[in-house]
């Protein structure tokens, strides 16, 4: 059963048992947090591919969630040069060795996890996308063996086309768009599928509902 409906359920139980009060007594409403069908199913098709997605009400528990997943596992962080990344990793208690924003080819190899935003993501393949020209990206999610993506829930589409078209109204899309579905995979090795070999091993995604 629903956890909407075993709500409801235990609250028609008591109501039946208890006994008819004042009718000018105030009522309580219970409210149950709703998560839209796209963000839901956005979820469930990046959880298809081998990915961790959680939905936040608001950047308190973005931090709550960076600070799980970063723990004491992750020492080396590599973040965009998005100022709300930048922000909200300094809204943490973590205590890390290093922290480096945008760093280059010869330094992000010795990083333990990348944290970005996505412009997009599409409900259709739980693929995020990645527009280069709105923030230094592309080394940060694709070297990591750890990538963390906070997305806008405003910025999830049904279609690769509706992801696009949002993408170019902000301004002349980059040529470097990454779109990233699930951890880094390959099967060329004896056609074995590999998780992680030329890039991340592991893709969280933040999904912020506002």
């Amino acid at each position: 059963m629903a956890s909407r409906e075993i709500i409801l359920s235990s609250i028609r139980t008591h109501l039946a048992a208890s006994p008819l009060g004042d009718p000018s007594e105030s009522v309580i409403t219970i409210t149950v947090p709703k998560v839209s069908p796209s963000i839901r199913e956005f979820k469930q098709s990046v959880e298809a591919v081998d990915g961790h997605c959680v939905v936040a009400k608001s950047e308190d528990d973005i931090v709550q969630e960076l600070t799980r997943i970063i723990g004491n596992r992750l020492r080396r962080v590599a973040i965009s040069d998005a100022p709300v990344v930048h922000r909200l990793i300094h809204m943490t208690d973590l205590e890390v060795d290093e922290f480096v924003i945008a760093p280059d080819a010869r330094e992000v190899f010795r990083f333990d996890v990348g944290i970005t935003t996505a412009q997009a993501a599409i409900v259709e393949t739980g693929t995020l996308v990645l527009d280069s020209a709105t923030e230094r990206n592309r080394l940060v999610s694709l070297v990591p063996p750890v990538h963390i993506a906070i997305v806008d829930a405003s910025s999830i589409f049904q279609t690769l086309g509706e992801a696009l078209a949002f993408i170019h109204q902000n301004g002349d899309v980059s040529p470097a768009v990454t779109f990233i579905t699930g951890p880094s995979r390959t099967a060329d090795i004896e056609l074995t599928l590999a998780i992680g070999v030329h890039g991340p091993q592991e893709l969280h995604v933040i999904v912020k509902q506002t």
